[in-house]
């Protein structure tokens, strides 16, 4: 029953609470369950200016010209997009773009790494020695700045030790909260 729930509230509610510092690391499973959304298994490199062709700071018209994205319904102050050749599936997004900053959140689908060798299920340990400037949003979950990119960071949810959902964001964001 809660695995349904959580699967409803989708990448959506996610957001929020990451943003909001709010998701302490048992809350992960909400994580987990966007992530099994994805369809499509990813190679590649998130960061430090973006993934798959869409960079951080498009505008929508910019983004929508690379022919690589994909409109979807969402419950954010931006709207929300999906990557052509990574579909998220119902409920979740890949992509947040705001009016007045452009592409302002990329989710990792799986697969993906960071240039530092990071992706969804590396120990929380891997993440800390590859990220030694590695600290802690209000609620506890992992957060730093893009190494190359001082107008981005990455943020992480972890789940059991590992990293369930990974997100590159403007730290300018306005997409939540």
């Amino acid at each position: 029953m809660k695995h349904a729930v959580l699967r409803r509230l989708g990448r959506p509610a996610l957001v929020v609470a990451l943003a909001a510092g709010v998701l302490p690391g048992g809350v992960a499973p909400a994580a987990a369950a966007a992530a099994a959304g994805s369809t499509a298994y990813a190679t590649g490199t998130l960061g430090p200016f973006g993934f798959g062709g869409v960079k951080l700071g498009m505008s929508t018209k910019q983004a929508r010209a690379t022919r690589k994205i994909v409109s979807k319904p969402s419950w954010s102050p931006c709207t929300g997009w999906d990557l052509k050749a990574h579909p998220t599936g119902r409920d979740n997004v890949g992509l947040y773009i705001s009016k007045r900053r452009g592409v302002a959140m990329i989710f990792a689908p799986k697969g993906v790494t960071t240039p530092q060798g990071i992706r969804i299920g590396s120990t929380e340990t891997e993440l800390k020695e590859a990220y030694p400037r590695l600290r802690r949003s209000a609620s506890g979950g992992p957060v730093v700045a893009v190494p190359g990119n001082p107008k981005a960071s990455y943020y992480f949810l972890l789940r059991r030790g590992r990293i369930s959902e990974m997100v590159l964001a403007l730290n300018d964001q306005d997409c939540a909260n």
